[in-house]
């Protein structure tokens, strides 16, 4: 009997799979310390600070992923609007707690901007992504966020509930847009 192997190129090997758990472990704890941190923040919990702490890891350990592939400059580089994005986004809820309605628009301008460099950059890295995509991505982003966090801040916690499980699967299709196109650019970095 004849074996098909016309799939073969599709299949993952154990490097591809690694490298995909990773992007979705990092994408999942990006969402959930985001999460944590807006509500540490809405509620003025005393764990604000550590939970804020923890959330700033992410970006340098999405940096330390990229690294490998794509040097330590673009790394350094997507660390920072990383840290940004998250920094914004703390600064958005905190101002909207307090009620400083013209300081949260100025800081939402500022996080679709951010958003615009993380897409403009990883367009720029990788032939098989697109900035467009990427904008379209890191709105969506935003957008989900963004209800997340004004659901906490009005007290309807049900809602607050609710839109975690659609944060989540956002983020990790992000993860898989990430490993799909590093898979094709970097074959052979992942052909074990």
């Amino acid at each position: 009997m004849l074996r098909d192997y016309s799939n073969a190129a599709r299949m993952w090997t154990p490097s591809a799979v690694a490298l995909n758990q990773n992007l979705r472990k990092l994408w999942a704890d990006h969402v959930y310390w985001t999460r944590l941190t807006v509500n540490s923040i809405a509620g003025k919990l005393p764990d604000e600070q550590a939970t804020t702490a923890r959330l700033l890891r992410n970006p340098d350990d999405f940096g330390a992923a990229l690294a490998p592939l794509y040097g330590p400059a673009i790394a350094a580089a997507a660390a920072s609007l990383l840290r940004d994005h998250l920094t914004i986004a703390a600064d958005l809820v905190k101002a909207l707690r307090d009620g400083r309605s013209a300081t949260a628009a100025a800081l939402q301008t500022r996080w679709y901007r951010n958003a615009d460099s993380i897409a403009e950059l990883l367009g720029r890295i990788n032939p098989y992504w697109t900035v467009d995509e990427w904008r379209r991505m890191m709105y969506d982003h935003l957008r989900l966020l963004t209800g997340e966090a004004s659901a906490r801040l009005a007290g309807d916690y049900a809602k607050n509930v609710a839109t975690s499980d659609p944060i989540v699967a956002q983020a990790l299709g992000m993860a898989d847009t990430m490993t799909s196109g590093i898979l094709r650019q970097f074959p052979a970095a992942f052909s074990h």
